[in-house]
């Protein structure tokens, strides 16, 4: 019997840092080797194939509730058996908080939903609406000690948007805690005066959503929330940049030295405005906040990834179905106002990127990789247990054929959505088999993990989660006057 309990043999391995041809020997669902030659009890043929980490998703909504009381159409069993279908192993989702709950039964209601149904392995992000003393001071310690370092703010949607000293009270309670705090930025008020008129007017179709979450918007938000950071010294990540004018944003910060980070997703890189302009509501399929934009926007974001300035790459799956149960909770009446927001992408996040990225030239097989896995790894505290192929690292692998060719449609997808945003798109390169913590969970189109086989990752602080310790002038006077006040 070799020492090896599988080895992947063959393949074209690739990191974030380098691309070579090695075999990966495993031992108890965990990388002991790679070179060549090896030999194992079972061996996968990876000839002529590339061997990736399993991607990160950091940015997904799955079984959550939204404010306006619609559940998402995925529950932690379809969603993750999506995800693993298009090379993902890894999903990090929200436990939200609405107004009135406690923290503490909000997790452990998500632990309830996650942990007999998903099929690869799990984190957590908060969702914080209601910062009271309690919350701050209490709650978010113990989840941070649980292994949830990292919580999300709405600066929009009346039913879970923060107050600008709400905003100021979280980032210095995450800073406190070494946790990293995420943001929705959109000016509510911006937004809201458009849209009170547009539909005042009789102007009720989902295109009007695109006009009146404004470009604007996004970016004055984005500037507000950098302001109000850098007053209490605490790191940022800005979820789903969509703009121009939102990553110059982050981009001039960065240059300043903040630790400002940046996220985008596929439909900012495939969908524009024109894709609400459908037939009746058909439009709504493709409504999500921030709205996909241009042309012209799409190509800052390509950017964006290229020049760092954007971090990560993630799906913000918000599965709905489109029918009165999700994005149509009006039926025919229903007006873009009341849309359930989001769209769904947790399965094609990576093979939309891996043509349209690696195959039309746009980013190399490494930069891919840092963009799908090894920085979520790192900035949400995953790595190198996740994120990579190293020896001491977990054995999540997808196997990809570079030269597979699929054109997407409805069908294939295996979430609870009913449809997808990008069918239509002929892509090259396909995870073929994937596996997670060792085992092989698809292969030949088939599906061979078990509910409830998906840990949880309890993460610690990251170093993108940590303080720059900057001097900041008016601390610094209060420093000077003898008044307390640091955050």
């Amino acid at each position: 019997m070799s020492e090896l309990d599988l080895v992947v043999k063959g393949g074209t391995v690739v990191t974030a840092a380098d691309t070579f041809p090695a075999d990966v020997g495993i031992v108890d669902g965990v990388v002991v080797a790679l070179g060549r030659g090896l030999e194992g009890d079972e061996v996968i043929d990876a000839t002529g194939k590339l061997v990736l980490p399993g991607g990160i998703d950091s940015h997904t909504h799955i079984e959550q509730l939204s404010s306006a009381g619609v559940m998402n159409a995925d529950d932690f069993h379809s969603a993750t058996v999506s995800a693993a279908f298009g090379g993902t192993t890894t999903t990090m989702s929200f436990a939200a908080q609405h107004r009135g709950m406690a923290i503490p039964d909000v997790v452990a209601e998500y632990h309830d939903r996650a942990a007999p149904k998903a099929v690869i392995d799990y984190a957590f992000h908060l969702i914080m609406s209601d910062p009271t003393p309690e919350a701050l001071g209490e709650h978010l310690p113990a989840a941070v000690a649980q292994g949830i370092p990292s919580v999300k703010l709405y600066m929009t949607y009346d039913r879970l948007r923060c107050t600008d000293d709400q905003i100021l009270d979280v980032l210095s309670a995450a800073r406190a805690q070494g946790a990293l705090t995420m943001v929705h930025a959109e000016n509510h008020d911006m937004i809201g005066w458009m849209s009170n008129r547009v539909v005042g007017a009789g102007n009720t179709l989902p295109r009007y959503h695109a006009a009146c979450h404004t470009r604007g918007a996004e970016a004055e938000a984005i500037n507000r929330v950098i302001a109000l950071a850098e007053l209490v010294d605490a790191p940022i990540l800005v979820v789903h940049v969509s703009t121009i004018e939102g990553i110059e944003e982050i981009r001039r910060a960065r240059a300043r030295g903040l630790k400002v980070y940046g996220e985008t997703c596929p439909q900012y890189l495939f969908l524009t405005a024109d894709d609400l302009d459908r037939d009746g509501l058909d439009g709504a399929m493709f409504c999500c906040s921030p709205p996909p934009r241009d042309e012209f926007a799409q190509e800052a974001c390509w950017a964006g990834l290229a020049d760092t300035t954007l971090s990560v790459y993630s799906s913000d799956h918000s599965p709905f179905r489109h029918d009165h149960t999700g994005k149509l909770p009006k039926g025919t009446e229903t007006t873009f106002k009341d849309i359930a927001n989001g769209v769904p992408g947790l399965e094609l996040r990576l093979p939309m990127l891996f043509t349209h990225g690696v195959g039309a030239g746009r980013m190399t097989l490494a930069e891919f990789v840092r963009l799908t896995a090894t920085n979520h790894a790192e900035i949400y505290g995953l790595h190198p247990r996740k994120g990579t192929i190293a020896v001491g690292s977990d054995a999540d692998l997808a196997i990809w054929d570079p030269d597979h060719e699929v054109t997407i449609t409805h069908e294939m997808i295996h979430d609870n959505v009913g449809y997808t945003p990008f069918a239509g798109h002929e892509l090259k390169g396909w995870p073929t088999t994937v596996l997670s913590r060792g085992e092989v969970i698809v292969a030949g189109g088939e599906m061979h993990a078990e509910r409830g086989r998906g840990q949880f990752l309890a993460r610690g602080p990251s170093p993108a989660s940590q303080p720059l310790g900057r001097q900041i002038p008016e601390l610094d006077m209060m420093d000077r006057w003898g008044t307390p006040f640091r955050p």
